[in-house]
């Protein structure tokens, strides 16, 4: 039996969702939160949940179905099975939403430090990069690296359009295509696109490249249980129906229609009465763990892409959204602790909490003879974790700072399959509460757009124009160092 087919186990690794830190009885009532004001948002909610909920049914949101869809699980196994047997490294191109899920199950699921292994393998496994920027230095180095011969490259672009991708792609193809010759590249490639649409997926066909979907109404942002975030995982052996099988868990709870009973709904309308009602638009995600460090950054995508709008629903300019900030626990009370503890009351903290690490690392007795040291040693470092997470949650309090907390009992494709989805129905709810559409992002096609007509593509010379005339208005204000 697998172990998320075992009742009694899931139960134990269901993960937790405690708001006290967030409430009036902690922090007091000026920046604390009442019972009262959130029962309040149950009408809200149950708009929210209903319109969800219909949309669902009708296909409008298939990112819900992802943990689902065993056809792409199978496929997304049996492409990551050739890889592990033909491969010494894995490399994704991609960018944003392409990468970010991907990363932050690396981060989260494999051994720390996979690359590092011995013989760059580890129990025959390739290594696995992510090349999620242009920088011609860190791209150059990256393909410097690897052995061509012996590298397969994840290219991974829903409309085949992005135009860093595309040229990371264009670059690889260029290089396989002169060490392998162009009959021998084709098995060295793998495109995740569109099923039947973009310039990818027709390049993909004219040249024989494998071919995995992306459903064309999954955004990037969302499309961490698709094949974008699970081919890497797989390919670096996480167990991934696993994860999906803590997505379906936590779906079993987020569409509950009880706002007590619904950790998704509810972390929405504490997050969202936090920044309108308390007037804290900054959302900080610090993970108490360095697995999860990346699953921050991760979050920090989502939230700001889905919530920051500049239009609502009927077309209102309200210029809405939470910033998003990312810290890791412990390093972070030596960097960001200090402003969030006596700098504005401007902040709801997030803490990323795991119950039981998968090591144990004992601290030695030793220098008995001072006080400052000795009180270490019979302890261990999940110890000192658990005590300064504890500590810091608790001088926040103190110092009426509001915080919540999502706590796994330990760190396991199952219980990070439960957080990313608890955070993606979280982030649709708390785009609902605030009446803007989390799915979509005009404001990064604009840059996108100037972009293009900066790098000369047929249709956007006006955006170049604009830009140099804008450049001339303004003038130049610079001082040498």
């Amino acid at each position: 039996m697998k172990r998320w087919e075992d009742k009694s186990w899931t139960r134990s690794m269901r993960i937790t969702l405690d708001f006290g830190g967030m409430m009036a009885d902690a922090v007091g009532r000026r920046h604390g939160l009442t019972v009262e004001q959130i029962d309040a948002m149950s009408e809200r909610f149950k708009v929210v949940h209903q319109n969800l909920q219909q949309r669902r049914k009708a296909g409008d949101l298939p990112f819900y179905e992802l943990p689902y869809d065993q056809a792409a699980l199978k496929k997304v196994l049996k492409t990551a099975r050739r890889v592990i047997k033909e491969c010494e490294d894995f490399v994704v191109l991609g960018i944003g939403g392409s990468t970010l899920g991907g990363i932050a199950l690396f981060r989260a699921l494999a051994h720390p430090q996979h690359n590092l292994l011995p013989e760059a393998k580890w129990k025959g496994l390739p290594r696995v990069f992510f090349a999620d920027n242009i920088d011609p230095e860190g791209f150059s180095a990256l393909l410097n690296l690897v052995n061509l011969e012996k590298t397969v490259f994840n290219v991974i672009s829903k409309s085949g359009g992005t135009a860093e991708t595309m040229s990371q792609f264009i670059i690889v193809r260029d290089r396989l295509i002169r060490k392998l010759g162009r009959k021998r590249h084709p098995p060295h490639i793998i495109a995740t696109t569109d099923p039947e649409h973009g310039h990818l997926k027709a390049l993909a066909r004219e040249q024989g490249y494998e071919t995995l979907s992306i459903h064309p109404g999954v955004g990037g942002r969302f499309s961490v249980l698709s094949p974008v975030g699970l081919l890497p995982a797989a390919v670096a052996g996480i167990d991934i129906a696993e994860l999906l099988a803590g997505a379906r868990n936590a779906n079993r709870t987020c569409e509950k229609g009880g706002l007590w009973k619904n950790p998704a709904a509810m972390n929405a309308v504490l997050q969202v009465l936090a920044y309108t009602a308390k007037k804290k638009p900054i959302s900080v995600m610090i993970a108490y763990s360095d697995a999860l460090r990346d699953v921050a950054d991760w979050y920090r995508q989502l939230w700001a892409e889905s919530l920051g709008k500049r239009l609502d629903v009927n077309g209102r300019v309200v210029h809405v959204g939470p910033t998003p900030v990312k810290a890791l626990g412990v390093t972070d009370q030596h960097s960001q602790l200090q402003l969030y503890m006596e700098g504005p009351f401007d902040k709801v903290i997030t803490f990323l909490t795991v119950g039981k690490f998968r090591k144990t690392v004992k601290i030695p007795a030793g220098f008995n003879h001072i006080d400052g040291l000795s009180y270490l040693g019979g302890h261990t470092l999940n110890d000192l974790m658990q005590a300064e997470e504890q500590a810091t949650g608790f001088a926040l309090t103190q110092a009426r700072r509001i915080h919540t907390g999502i706590r796994l009992p330990e760190i396991n494709p199952f219980t990070v399959g439960q957080l990313l989805f608890l955070l993606e129905v979280q982030t649709l709810y708390a785009g609902g509460l605030l009446e803007i559409n989390p799915l979509d992002q005009p404001g990064v096609e604009a840059g996108k757009k100037f972009t293009y007509g900066m790098m000369g593509r047929k249709g956007f010379e006006d955006r170049a124009q604009l830009i140099a005339s804008k450049r001339q208005e303004i003038g130049s204000y610079r001082i040498m160092v």
